[in-house]
């Protein structure tokens, strides 16, 4: 009986800090026998390095001698977090709080140091605990940097992976991190402009907000405000919100920071200084922004974008802010694995939205309450959009509703973006498990108004029917019977933002999905 199997992921090894020692794995036969030395053990599986390389093997097959040996009565799990303070602090612990109810189990923090904590997950009538989960509290920067070292399990980042920080990995044997299922969104947030709540500015164009954030303009009285100096204040370089800014709103107008920013380390701390000080804006997190006044965007065509749960969703407000965590491509321990696919359930969005934050449970929209996004695409769609194109697209949609999951694109690219690549992830899901509750699915594509209308339309209905194949693809099982399933293109028909910026493109080519 052949009882081992080489692993998948067999030059990684694991982020226990453990030193490797001599152990001996013997077939419960005695007929085979493997000696190495311990890399890792997650309770079921032993990984070892032999003289034919890492090897995976299941301890349900094998009996373990030496000084390497784990105890498996009292097996502790152990699994290491790093990276943004924000998801450290509040997004995480709600998870790990709302898992141990619904397992039954006890979760208890400890802080190990300034800078890390520990929660202890356990059961009754156990003396060991069933598992720890350690939390280096810093920077999503941080975060990567430790997985790279093979410092941490699990990245948490208010960003996704930069491109240098992928190539990283790779080459330290850590695979590719934009491959599918290297990462999940766990909660959705969004960067907001805040100013204080007797500010007189009410609303401010991205342009506008680049040229303050690049101190191009420092003075109110050149937005229209009051003949007074601005006061610009900004997260910590390093932390995911900071390079969040710099990778979605500066990069894309060639523009660096202002070095005369005031940086806070804490979100907190930023928000009580804008709330204070009438000639102050400041770059924050929407979750936290309680006690300022967020500043919707506006654009020279489209109705001001702000930033609620439902645009959050759907990501019609441009500067939204998934919180990721980046996995290893190897097994990790069951209890692991069960807290991670409890992040995704209906409880876990609960939590979520008990500690402030955005859940990815869908929504419906009927056409009835879209009133403002169908007048604006009547006094804003391009002239060569005609009547008739605009009938079409409302007598398709009348009937059904929007799902708060859309599917936008990265920057010249047609790959979708981390939100999107979640939501096919979740629709697909609502599929097979049968909780979507609808008859009809329609993917309804929209384009930028680069270009002409008909060329437009055709590109949208091939993005709508790109998404409609990648969300089948996904289902594992079958569709549930008696479900239509359909894409339309409706090119430039329902413009979101101005097409005169990059971000006012990207709002608008995306693939929506209806629903009756």
């Amino acid at each position: 009986m052949t009882i081992f199997r080489v692993a998948a992921a067999a030059l990684i090894s694991f982020a226990t800090g453990a030193v490797a020692q001599d152990i001996t794995l013997t077939s419960h036969d005695g007929k085979v026998e493997v000696t190495g030395n311990l890399l890792g053990f997650d309770g079921e599986f032993y990984r070892v390095e032999t003289q034919f390389g890492a090897l995976t093997v299941d301890g349900s097959g094998v009996t373990c001698d030496g000084p390497a040996c784990p105890n498996l009565t009292d097996f502790v799990a152990e699994l290491w977090f790093s990276g943004s303070s924000v998801m450290a602090e509040t997004v995480l612990p709600a998870l790990i709080i709302g898992f141990a109810q619904q397992e039954n189990l006890t979760a208890t923090p400890a802080r190990v140091d300034s800078d890390s904590f520990v929660y202890e997950l356990r059961q009754a009538n156990r003396s060991a605990p069933l598992a720890r989960f350690y939390f280096n509290v810093g920077t999503t920067a941080r975060g990567f940097s430790d997985f790279i070292a093979d410092q941490t399990d699990i990245v948490m980042a208010q960003r996704e992976v930069r491109e240098a920080e992928r190539e990283e990995a790779e080459a330290a044997g850590l695979g590719d991190l934009k491959r599918s299922r290297r990462s999940r969104v766990i909660a959705l947030d969004a960067m907001v402009p805040v100013v204080a709540p007797d500010s007189m500015i009410q609303q401010i164009s991205m342009a506008d907000l680049i040229r303050v954030l690049s101190g191009d303009v420092t003075n109110w009285v050149d937005l229209g405000g009051p003949d007074a100096p601005i006061a610009l204040h900004v997260p910590e370089t390093g932390s995911g919100l900071a390079q969040a800014v710099e990778d979605q709103v500066l990069r894309t107008a060639g523009a660096e920071l202002s070095k005369a920013a005031i940086p806070h380390s804490r979100t907190r701390d930023l928000i009580d200084a804008v709330a204070k000080d009438p000639f102050s804006i400041g770059i924050a997190s929407k979750a936290v922004a309680d006690v300022t006044r967020t500043l919707p965007l506006t654009g020279g065509c489209g109705h001001p974008l702000a930033a609620t749960r439902q645009s959050i969703k759907t990501e019609d407000y441009p500067l939204t802010l998934p919180m990721f965590l980046y996995l290893p491509d190897r097994r990790l321990p069951r209890i692991a694995r069960q807290f991670l696919a409890y992040s995704q359930s209906p409880g876990a969005q609960m939590a979520i939205r008990g500690a402030g934050y955005i859940d990815q449970s869908p929504e419906t929209l009927p056409v009835g309450v879209q009133g403002d996004r169908l007048a604006n695409a009547i006094v804003t769609g391009g002239a060569e959009v005609g009547l008739e194109e605009l009938q079409r697209m409302i007598d398709t949609l009348r009937p059904l509703s929007r799902l708060s999951l859309s599917v936008r694109f990265e920057p010249g690219s047609s790959r979708p973006d981390a939100q999107s690549r979640s939501n096919i992830q979740h629709l697909a899901q609502m599929l097979e498990t049968g909780s979507l509750k609808a008859r009809k699915l329609v993917f309804a594509g929209f384009s930028d108004g680069d270009g002409g209308a008909a060329a437009n339309a055709r590109i949208a209905l091939r993005r709508a029917q790109t998404v409609r194949n990648a969300v089948l693809a996904a289902v594992e099982s079958s569709l549930p019977e008696g479900i239509e399933v359909s894409a339309e293109g409706f090119g430039e028909a329902m413009p979101m933002a101005c097409d005169d910026t990059e971000w006012g493109r990207k709002v608008n080519r995306r693939v929506e999905i209806w629903v009756q």
